[in-house]
């Protein structure tokens, strides 16, 4: 019995690491496809939409975050855009699970995500001021705009697909 617990604990975290994993190479793999447009001062970066499952599941924060690193060190601010990018996208992500666990409607949770994510692009746009001089709430509209663009269209995209995968699991 004990045997059989142990291998399906197992099972259980293999299955965890992989779905990591997965999400991780995925963000990665779509901001760098299209990075014409991932970064800087006027960006969409559709990989956004990969936000949503940290509402699903909280192994998703973790997946995400990897995701956002890793896509990160192909930034042309990445010493930069690494640590910080890296620790205001998890601060968000936990952020948008803490503030929308008790709302019961998926759409609701996504629009509730979805602004919490745009506001949060001042950490984008103080980058950009202090390196390359930027005027700062142009480059917040800009980013931010960016943002809830990317978040809209990757909502429904998320929202299809929860309609079909259990993303809970």
């Amino acid at each position: 019995m004990n045997s059989s617990i142990a291998h399906e604990e197992s099972l259980t975290s293999i299955r965890s690491i992989v779905k990591i994993s997965l999400v991780s190479a995925l963000y990665m793999a779509v901001t760098l496809i299209l990075s014409v447009i991932s970064f800087g001062p006027i960006q969409l970066r559709l990989s956004e939409m990969f936000n949503y499952l940290a509402l699903f599941h909280k192994r998703y924060i973790v997946a995400v975050f990897l995701g956002v690193v890793i896509a990160n060190f192909m930034s042309p601010m990445w010493f930069i855009d690494v640590p910080i990018g890296g620790l205001a996208t998890l601060a968000v992500l936990l952020a948008a699970r803490a503030l929308t666990k008790n709302i019961k409607n998926v759409k609701a949770k996504f629009v509730v995500t979805a602004i919490i994510f745009t506001l949060s692009m001042f950490t984008v746009a103080v980058q950009l001021y202090i390196l390359f001089n930027l005027p700062f709430w142009m480059t917040y509209l800009t980013v931010a705009l960016g943002e809830l663009l990317s978040m809209t269209i990757g909502g429904f995209i998320m929202y299809m697909v929860s309609k079909r995968v259990d993303l809970t699991k």
